[in-house]
This record gives structure tokens, C-alpha cells and sequence, in this order.
């Protein structure tokens, strides 16, 4: 496992990594190697763009959040917060024309948004889409809500994985 990988995994709240053929690392990263990181990207013009969906997150799930944030290595222009209750029909993609993908935070907000039934199980590790009415259809992934995470650290090796299959979508637009 890399060094950027460790980092990734640290600030997730994962310290140890049990990979499918058994090995365990330890995540080990010192802050100003994460710094290093998030100043390398933010300097860079956005190659694509992120809408997070869900509640407004508040204290421990705000933390995990601006990991999240932090993790993915996003400047500020390369998010947006949206709500669920938001008009659909009213987002457009960023002009810049970037790839776009929309991360759902909860099975209600990945239903209303993608009209999707099943429960948050059956959604997440499939990409979904929000059809805008503006012949935007927008990947979405959905995973669990961040106020449900910041009380279950086991499930955030689940959110890493929604957050990887997220960055796969983007690699291949």
C-alpha cells in the first residue's frame, strides 16, 4: 500500500486495512504529508466535480465530512453541497463542463433524488442516475448518511469504497 493510500485511510478514521488476501497495514501519515496534499490540489484547475446530498452534516458527521473532503483531496471549487428537497430540474452540470458525479448520503436522499425504491443496501456499489429533465443524467452513488457513520467507524471502510467507486465513475466520463 502507498503512502497516499495510508493517508487516505487515516483520515477516514481506519487505521488498519485487512486487504482480501488477508494482510494487514497499518495506516501511518503525519499531517504535514496531508497538507502536502490537499495544497497540490487545490492549486490545480478542477478536472471534475462533486455534489454531496444529504443533510446538512453537523459536529462529529461535519468532521467526518470535511475528512471526506480533505480524503478526496477537493478544493472548494470542485464541490458543492445540494439538497434533496432542492428542484432536480433546476441543477446544471459546472460550465466548465467537468465531469460531474453526486454522492448520496442516506437511502431517502438516494431515492428522492434518483426515484430509485429499493432500500440503501441494494443501492449502494451500483451507479445510479439523477435524470435533470435537462438531458443531464448525473452518476450518482449512494451511501450511508454521515451522522450514521460518525457513530459507526466500522461502516466508514464501506463509505471508503462508495467514495472509490465514485472516483472510478470519474476516471472513466
Amino acid at each position: 500500500m502507498t503512502n497516499t493510500h495510508s493517508s487516505f485511510l487515516k483520515e477516514m478514521g481506519i487505521t488498519e486495512w485487512t486487504a482480501r488476501d488477508g494482510s494487514a497495514e497499518v495506516a501511518t501519515v503525519t499531517q504535514s504529508q496531508l497538507a502536502v496534499n490537499v495544497a497540490v490540489s487545490a492549486e490545480s484547475t478542477p478536472k471534475a466535480h462533486w455534489w454531496f446530498f444529504g443533510s446538512q452534516p453537523q459536529g462529529d458527521a461535519q468532521v467526518l465530512f470535511q475528512n471526506v473532503i480533505r480524503v478526496l483531496g477537493l478544493a472548494s471549487n470542485e464541490w458543492s453541497w445540494k439538497s434533496p428537497n432542492d428542484n432536480l430540474s433546476k441543477m446544471h452540470a459546472p460550465e466548465n463542463a467537468v465531469p460531474l458525479v453526486a454522492i448520496a448520503f442516506g437511502g431517502p436522499t438516494a431515492q428522492k433524488i434518483t426515484g430509485e425504491r429499493d432500500p440503501l443496501p441494494q443501492l449502494r456499489e451500483t451507479i445510479l442516475a439523477l435524470n435533470t429533465g435537462n438531458d443531464d443524467e448525473i452518476p450518482v452513488v449512494a451511501t450511508f448518511d454521515l451522522a450514521q457513520l460518525a457513530t459507526k467507524s466500522k461502516d466508514k471502510t464501506l463509505l471508503w469504497q462508495d467514495l472509490l467507486l465514485a472516483k472510478s465513475i470519474l476516471q472513466n466520463i
